[in-house]
């Protein structure tokens, strides 16, 4: 009896090595995945990051300061326009009707301005012959005076008057294209209401809200790279305008970037990432790496990495900001570790790669 079981359990242990072998053999000759591998790109951190957004140097909202129901709209988003072409027209009967009105009072006004001139130079003369007394003259003075400032009055009337008329016929305050329009015929236009916006396009800039923290970095006249995100393009600007307070933009200041003159095809509202260049950072070296090398699962972010035997290993790391294409390593790969660029297969944790 005990002869059998000593005979098996051999032929038990001789089995379980001989399947081993043929797992290993199996694992040993899987094919390996072809990887190109980089490492990390040290740059010196002498300059900053924040992001930002695209719209033309000049540019306009227009609005109204009276209320009433639009009469005719004579433009559409697209057009391009001059400078002083009607745009929009507001229902000014009742202003018409004032405008009228006051006419009527200068026309009066100016009648009695001239009789009562008339009379003062009339008293005037009678005066300086001694014929006429101190107190006539003071009277006739008098209503001279008062004469003059009802007819001034009615002019600055009128010039009010003039001023809401304007404001119910919209024009173009410079050549530009019309870029919106927020209302149509017989909608009611309302007092600081959008009606229509416009920019002169060819020049644009960059505003971008840089925190309290790092905003004393960044100079007037410094040139800085502009990357447009939607179409990965490169630009360059220059600062014009470091806002001095953070009063009305949430705790975040604001920065324009005029940007040069380029052929690429630049829309408003496109989203950018600009990099200022600054003195004295407190980082010295930032690893970076590509993006688009990086695997994201849910809220964590890796990479795979070379381990022993060439197997791919994948490695969590603790991103931070991005510079372009790149996105800077805070922990989790040094700056002279190998990581993989691209694959010509599906890559999981432990998988066997042959380097090109």
């Amino acid at each position: 009896m005990k002869k059998f079981i000593t005979i098996f359990t051999i032929a038990t242990l001789i089995l379980v090595a001989g399947c081993g072998k043929d797992k290993a053999a199996s694992t040993d000759n899987a094919p390996a995945i072809a990887v190109k591998v980089s490492t990390p790109s040290a740059e010196d951190s002498t300059f900053l990051s924040a992001s930002g957004k695209i719209e033309a140097v000049q540019n306009a909202n227009l609005s109204t300061r009276m209320m009433g129901y639009v009469t005719d709209t004579y433009v559409n988003v697209g057009d391009k326009v001059s400078k002083g072409q009607l745009l929009l027209s507001i229902n000014n009967a009742d202003i018409s009707a004032q405008s009228a009105q006051v006419t009527a009072s200068i026309t009066e006004a100016k009648a009695a301005f001239k009789n009562a001139e008339k009379d003062y130079n009339r008293f005037k003369a009678l005066y300086e012959q001694n014929s006429a007394s101190q107190k006539e003259m003071d009277d006739i003075t008098a209503n001279y005076e008062m004469a003059k400032a009802r007819l001034e009055a009615a002019n600055q009337m009128k010039n009010q008057v003039n001023a809401q008329l304007a404001y119910s016929n919209i024009s173009a305050p410079f050549s530009g294209v019309i870029t919106g329009k927020f209302i149509n015929k017989g909608d009611m236009a309302n007092p600081g209401m959008p009606l229509i916006s416009m920019e002169t396009p060819g020049k644009f800039q960059v505003t971008a809200l840089v925190p309290e923290s790092e905003i004393t970095k960044i100079k007037d006249g410094t040139t800085a790279n502009v990357l447009v995100k939607s179409t990965n393009q490169l630009l360059t600007g220059t600062v014009t305008e470091v806002s001095s307070s953070a009063k009305n933009t949430g705790g975040q200041y604001l920065v324009k970037v005029v940007l040069d003159k380029t052929d690429k095809k630049l829309l408003s509202g496109m989203y950018t990432s600009v990099q200022f260049p600054i003195e004295n950072s407190k980082e010295t070296n930032l690893i970076l790496i590509p993006e688009n090398a990086l695997i994201k699962q849910g809220q964590l972010t890796g990479i795979y990495t070379i381990g022993n035997e060439n197997v791919a290993i994948l490695r969590w790391l603790r991103t931070g900001k991005t510079f372009g294409d790149k996105v800077q390593v805070l922990s989790g790969l040094a700056a002279n570790e190998q990581f993989i660029v691209s694959a010509e297969g599906k890559l999981y944790n432990g998988a066997k790669v042959s380097i090109q």
